[in-house]
């Protein structure tokens, strides 16, 4: 089978983390791979900010927390988190941040490294919090929270696909 549909076969989201930090060259290749994902037009609405500093890490997890109504890990104990933000004002913006976390996944997979896509991101940088954060780190417009795609090392085992269910493709010939 071919190596890149096999990866999109065999990923799974991880929900647990070894603290490990993963390599900064395998960081790089993944938003490399972030940034050619199709977007409407060409126009590649989306942004990716980076976050491996703990302390930012922790915050994004409790904002996002907070947005679930919990005080527990969203993120599940991963040391990297990917925001990927789009600019609200492309109409085709969410589908675009859409494809850039698929991007993300499977180039984090087809490296041995664990992802999982984490919602709540519009509400985390709709609130004012998100919005200073968005000024320190220098990301300037209108952008709307497309997701967090979670990075490390699984603390166990991938997890197996469920069987596909019935009727999940149609033909029309």
């Amino acid at each position: 089978m071919n190596e890149s549909i096999k990866n999109m076969i065999e990923r799974r989201s991880v929900r647990g983390y070894k603290p490990d930090m993963i390599p900064k060259e395998d960081l790089d290749l993944i938003l490399e791979a972030g940034t050619y994902a199709a977007t409407g037009m060409g126009m590649q609405s989306p942004v990716i900010v980076a976050v491996r500093d703990k302390d930012t890490r922790d915050q994004l997890s409790k904002m996002n927390a907070a947005v679930m109504g919990t005080d527990t890990d969203p993120f599940y104990g991963a040391p990297v988190v990917l925001v990927v933000l789009a600019d609200k004002n492309r109409p085709t913006c969410v589908y675009d941040g859409s494809l850039v976390m698929g991007n993300l996944m499977n180039a984090a997979a087809s490296l041995g490294i664990g992802s999982c896509w984490i919602h709540r991101a519009k509400e985390v940088f709709a609130s004012e919090e998100g919005k200073v954060l968005l000024k320190k780190w220098g990301v300037e417009g209108d952008y709307e929270g497309i997701g967090h795609c979670v990075l490390g090392y699984p603390a166990s085992d991938i997890p197996k696909a469920k069987p596909r269910k019935e009727n999940y493709v149609y033909y029309v010939d």
